[in-house]
């Protein structure tokens, strides 16, 4: 079973934009870590929209936790979907190094890697919305989430593959990139 909303989370998230098909995608990794009401990592695919909110849809979306998938249909129309991933951080000094991997199975989406100094970033608030239509002919739905973290831009290599879920973005190259650092985020 998953909480009830707000979803009040915490955690570490990887941004790249990339420019495919006409638009401008966002792609994340995110991990989701205690005090969370649900842990789990997560990769998703959004692009901005400006109707019938102001704010952001997501196209594909992955986690690890069948709870999430369960909540994200339900409550918001966040089309989730379960696959696995690998996760390494190190930290040396002011810098982390970041490594993640995401596959169905045996079938690989996507590995990324990122090396950023965002532990010396100041603590600065964020706002936003998502807006989702609605799953299996459900209502569409929308969500506000709002929270701060340490954000800085970072380094970042992408590599989709080819035949994945994400080969539509196979060669593509990051345009800008960067980490939110230990957000508090409320979700509802």
């Amino acid at each position: 079973m998953y909480p009830s909303p707000p979803w009040h989370m915490h955690g570490q998230l990887w941004l790249s934009l990339f420019r495919a098909r006409g638009t401008t995608y966002g792609v994340g990794l995110v991990r989701y870590e205690e005090p969370s009401p649900l842990t789990y990592s997560e990769l998703l695919v959004a692009r901005a929209v400006k109707e019938p909110v102001k704010g952001v849809t997501i196209s594909q979306i992955w986690v690890d936790s069948a709870a999430s998938v369960a909540g994200g249909r339900e409550l918001w129309a966040i089309p989730k979907e379960l696959c696995d991933f690998e996760f390494e951080s190190r930290t040396t000094g002011p810098a982390t190094s970041a490594s993640w991997a995401a596959a169905l199975g045996e079938q690989p989406i996507v590995s990324a890697h990122f090396r950023d100094v965002s532990g010396l970033a100041v603590r600065l608030p964020f706002s936003g919305s998502t807006w989702q239509p609605g799953i299996d002919g459900g209502p569409d739905r929308t969500a506000a989430l709002t929270g701060s973290a340490r954000t800085l831009p970072c380094l970042a290599s992408w590599s989709f593959a080819p035949d994945g879920p994400l080969g539509w973005l196979a060669g593509a190259r990051p345009l800008f990139s960067a980490r939110m650092r230990g957000f508090r985020m409320s979700f509802d």
